[in-house]
């Protein structure tokens, strides 16, 4: 193994133009770690966040961005069971995707699925591992309950209508094309709203209103998420596209008894990120081995375009996944 990688590094909060090519020293697996070689790193949204500023890694993480990735197990440090070199994993990363290699927890990656590739799997942990903890944990998704998602079309939002309707929920989506609305309901939506058209306010209340809302726009989303809740209904929100400042008037959560929620990844313990691994390997990698439940792919770029990968992101224009190519 080269003491030395390519990578991709934030050379100053910005725009997508400030990715740049560089090179870096290979990590080393510390305790309870592995170190992958990476063949496919996931692309989303915190990592925009984090190239513009506003969402510093946590203490000891990488700079580089890239929260998710797949490839091959090529040194496992102390402490490490369960996982040899040669083995073919994805993983959660707190941080180093865009590069050659990476270390992570070692409770953190999970094997590929059955018959999935490489690129498939590259797009698995962050948004599962973001939709199992917000919708079913957290928000307590259960058969029959009307769940409705916000930006279906997205990485979160295709995972989010795939899970939900394996567990036999009733799904509902937004998204701001009819060409994202079919797409949402390919994946099993009922109904997909177009936003830009419609009301998903009054579209909910018609169904007589949402059990669980996931929400990740956020702004003036949020009281008209609690106008579409049901009774005893319940918001998980798990992003602010359109900010966090908001006025609510709070009687309606205790006339409606709503329970409003919401998590970031990132920055909860390694023993967390493992809890749910254990939890997605056990209930959601059977649905994704037999194909009932599979990664929505937008596009693929090579490592050194991860600008143009960021902005297709931040254009809003895909639907699914979008990842970089690391390995030749």
């Amino acid at each position: 193994m080269s003491r030395k990688m390519s990578a991709v590094e934030i050379t100053r909060p910005g725009g997508p133009d400030v990715l740049q090519l560089t090179e870096r020293p290979v990590p080393e697996a510390g305790h309870g770690q592995v170190v992958i070689k990476v063949a496919y790193a996931g692309v989303n949204r915190p990592d925009a966040l984090q190239r513009a500023g506003a969402y510093d890694p946590p203490p000891g993480a990488s700079d580089l961005p890239g929260l998710e990735a797949s490839g091959e197990v090529v040194a496992v440090g102390p402490g490490v069971a369960g996982l040899a070199e040669g083995d073919e994993v994805c993983a959660l990363l707190p941080g180093g995707g865009y590069a050659e290699y990476v270390a992570t927890p070692a409770a953190h990656c999970l094997p590929l699925p059955a018959g999935m590739t490489f690129k498939q799997a590259a797009c698995l942990p962050e948004t599962f591992f973001t939709v199992w903890s917000n919708v079913f944990t957290r928000g307590g998704l259960s058969a029959g309950e009307r769940f409705l998602v916000h930006g279906g079309s997205s990485g979160i939002g295709t995972t989010a209508i795939q899970l939900a309707r394996a567990f036999e929920a009733r799904v509902f989506a937004t998204a701001g094309s009819d060409e994202k609305c079919r797409a949402c309901e390919d994946l099993g939506a009922e109904r997909a709203i177009n936003y830009r058209e419609e009301d998903f306010v009054a579209v909910m209340k018609d169904e007589g209103g949402a059990d669980l809302i996931l929400d990740m726009v956020g702004g003036d989303y949020i009281p008209r998420n609690v106008k579409a809740l049901a009774q005893d209904g319940r918001l998980v929100q798990i992003a602010f596209l359109q900010g966090p400042v908001v006025e609510l008037n709070f009687a309606q959560m205790m006339v409606k008894r709503l329970t409003l929620t919401g998590s970031t990844l990132r920055p909860q313990s390694d023993l967390a990120k493992a809890r749910i691994a254990g939890e997605l390997q056990e209930a959601v990698w059977p649905l994704l081995s037999a194909g009932k439940v599979a990664p929505v792919m937008d596009s693929e770029f090579a490592l050194a375009e991860a600008a143009q990968a960021h902005a297709r992101m931040e254009a809003s224009d895909h639907i699914g996944k979008i990842v970089l190519k690391v390995a030749e």
